[in-house]
């Protein structure tokens, strides 16, 4: 059957025939046989390398997409997110200047993805992910550069937490606002970087993600492109371990010796400290340049790329696009971007999926932000161990859901139908498994001032009550106690701690006027404190159930990432492919990723109990927060926007109209057409 050429309607229909096999342009020359002829050996110029050969297929391209993938996440979605509030403590910045600097990467994404994808569409797209490379190496080189022009990070003294009724220890901390320093005009270098960061990874993810579906068979697509938007989730994983110990390094690397020749004894634990969150972006823009040379090397396109377009069969949703497309061959000028983008504005499928993505982002990347902040508080648990833990559950589950349904569609030979119809099953299961909110939430601790009175004396919302009163304590310092009554204090001097020791390296508090008997039948005899440094241990057991359930939560929601690139790759003109993920990338920040967090943001302060106010009356962060309503709030976001996912992906399989040959033709038949053509 192969070698015999059968003649038989089904296989051979009249010309033209868009549903079937790339067409010749309007010049006459097949692009199959253009594309044949742009294939070339792996090198530079002259310069052709046998080793270098045995890179010159697609495994050696994914290697070096996902390599890069990689870089891009522990720069972006890792170093940077580990170190903001770092470099807010250091540079004297509020959280709403650190979120302009997160936002400047998807600004940059949002103005220059079109643009990129249409031009890069037609043109050497190996080379435009050097030029990603590069950019990404830049941008992550000018991130570090405030560190070193910035000069030596000074301290200053340390504060007293504990009650000091003879001194007023809050005189020292009047309202200036008269005093301004220079480190606040470093916000410009951090967003230029920002930038840069992102003019580098608009390539990458548009035209590197079509070259991968160029290069290799319809049904190997799927499990390729999974591939590599998995490795660009191993990136933030990596990011978040490696600026967590880079953390612990102290910012100038030694601690500055004092006027009397003697080293300041200072921890992490010290709130004066900070970590040294430079080296990471170092080392990365050195690593990142280095991939300039793999991408410079690979051809247009590799060898066996022309075969592969030539047997593929066209799945364009059949709304006349891909003969318009091919007919006035759009796309070649800068004079063609507005019929270019108007045709792509106009498909109701890939404007459905679009939509659906965009929505699926919004929750992803405001989870992303903030379930760290959201274990933390209510589970009861440290912010460096919240961050491990929502590490440890989002980046393998997004991995695994994208792998898995990559072998899926690649394994199952899905038309692009089917795929969006497996999209409805996957988002629907994320949906009842999102109920996890509901059942495992927790209440809050007992905290004095906030939920409880100080012993019956003091009033709710209010920190101060007689036995704090004369104590001076400062608001903005934040030190949470545990009583020994099992009840939460906001410092020491809350408390009315006056003295402190340290038993066995943990600081215990004493003398303690605001701190009632402990709730134990054996009184204090079994006690050796009044209070502990840190929170009150939780009496909620339900994070184990919450992670496990919000694991395959993730994986579910995931499973739908890489089969809506596959299906809008799959739905739009051959040419319009590039430009597709491009128009993509604009509405999945514009709708996603940059309201995301924001949304998430004014969710969760709107669920704040106790605010952060400093000494000019200014309110800052939110030190307390309403458990209960954190987690229905939060509930609420991710249930509507999965509900506006599924309803645009039923949408789209209504909308989806095959091409006639698609349409005429099964699925078994499909891959004898590619035989039988070959």
């Amino acid at each position: 059957m192969k070698g015999g050429g059968i003649e038989n309607p089904v296989f051979e229909q009249p010309s033209p025939d868009p549903g079937r096999r790339r067409q010749p342009s309007p010049a006459g020359i097949d692009p199959g046989v253009v594309a044949e002829a742009e294939e070339g050996p792996c090198g530079w110029g002259s310069c052709t390398p046998k080793f270098l050969q045995l890179c010159n297929n697609p495994e050696g391209y994914l290697a070096a997409y996902s390599l890069l993938a990689i870089f891009q996440g522990i720069v972006v979605n890792g170093l940077i997110n580990i170190s903001i509030s770092t470099i807010e403590k250091r540079y004297e910045l509020n959280s709403s200047l650190t979120g302009l600097i997160s936002a400047s990467y998807d600004i940059a994404f949002c103005v220059l993805s079109l643009f990129v994808s249409f031009f890069g569409e037609r043109g050497h797209k190996p080379r435009w992910l050097a030029f990603s490379a590069f950019m990404l190496g830049l941008g992550s080189l000018i991130f570090s550069l405030p560190h070193f022009s910035s000069g030596q990070y000074y301290y200053g003294a340390k504060l007293e937490d504990t009650c000091q009724i003879s001194g007023a220890s809050s005189a020292n901390f009047t309202c200036n606002a008269s005093a301004k320093s220079s480190l606040p005009s470093y916000l410009y270098v951090f967003i230029l970087g920002q930038l840069l960061l992102g003019v580098g990874g608009t390539p990458l993810y548009t035209l590197g993600t079509a070259f991968i579906d160029d290069s290799v068979p319809k049904h190997k697509s799927s499990l390729y492109i999974g591939i590599g938007y998995s490795m660009s989730l191993l990136g933030p994983a990596i990011g978040y371990v490696l600026g967590g110990q880079l953390l612990t390094v102290y910012i100038d690397i030694q601690i500055p010796e004092r006027q009397d020749r003697t080293y300041t004894n200072m921890d992490q634990d010290d709130p004066r400290w900070l970590g040294a969150w430079w080296i990471g972006f170092v080392g990365c823009f050195f690593a990142i340049w280095l991939l300039i040379i793999p991408f410079s090397c690979f051809p247009k396109h590799l060898p066996g790329t022309a075969k592969i377009q030539a047997e593929k069969i066209s799945e364009t949703h059949n709304d006349g696009s891909e003969a318009l497309v091919e007919t006035q061959n759009i796309g070649k000028s800068f004079k063609d971007f507005p019929m270019a983008l108007l045709i792509l504005l106009k498909n109701p499928v890939l404007m459905s999926l679009i939509i659906a993505s965009s929505s699926e982002a919004l929750v992803a990347t405001g989870f992303a932000t903030f379930l760290p902040k959201f274990i933390e508080n209510q589970f009861g648990k440290t912010s460096s161990f919240s961050a491990t833990l929502g590490g440890l559950v989002l980046i393998p589950a997004a991995a695994l859901g994208q792998i898995i349904s990559g072998i899926l569609v690649s394994k199952c030979k899905m038309d692009c139908k089917s795929i969006i119809k497996f999209m409805i099953g996957t988002c629907s299961v994320a949906l009842l498994l999102n109920t996890v909110f509901l059942f495992a939430k927790c209440g809050n601790e007992p905290f004095a001032g906030v939920s409880e009175t100080y012993n019956g004396t003091g009033m709710l919302h209010n920190l101060t009550a007689p036995c704090n009163a004369n104590c001076g304590c400062l608001r903005f310092m934040y030190y949470p106690v545990c009583g020994r009554d099992e009840i939460q204090y906001f410092s020491p001097c809350f408390a009315g701690c006056s003295s402190y020791l340290f038993n066995n390296n943990k600081k215990t508090y004493h003398n303690c006027s605001c701190i009632g008997k402990p709730k134990t039948e054996n009184g204090s005899e079994d006690f050796l404190y009044e209070a502990v440094a840190g929170k009150c241990p939780t009496q909620c057991k339900f994070l184990p159930l919450f992670l496990t359930f919000f694991f395959f939560t993730v994986v579910f929601t995931f499973m739908a990432v890489t089969p809506t690139t596959v299906a809008i790759l799959r739905c739009v003109p051959d040419k319009q492919r590039s430009f597709a993920l491009g128009v993509q990338s604009v509405f999945l920040r514009l709708l996603g990723t940059i309201p995301g967090p924001i949304l998430f943001g004014v969710a969760i302060d709107n669920s704040c109990a106790l605010w952060d106010i400093d000494e000019c009356k200014t309110k800052g962060a939110c030190w307390v927060y309403d458990n209960e309503r954190m987690a229905y709030l939060l509930m609420g976001i991710s249930a509507a926007c999965k509900i506006v996912t599924i309803i645009f992906v039923v949408m789209a399989v209504y909308l989806y109209k095959p091409p006639p040959a698609s349409a005429a033709v099964s699925r078994k038949d499909s891959e004898m057409v590619s035989s039988v053509h070959t």
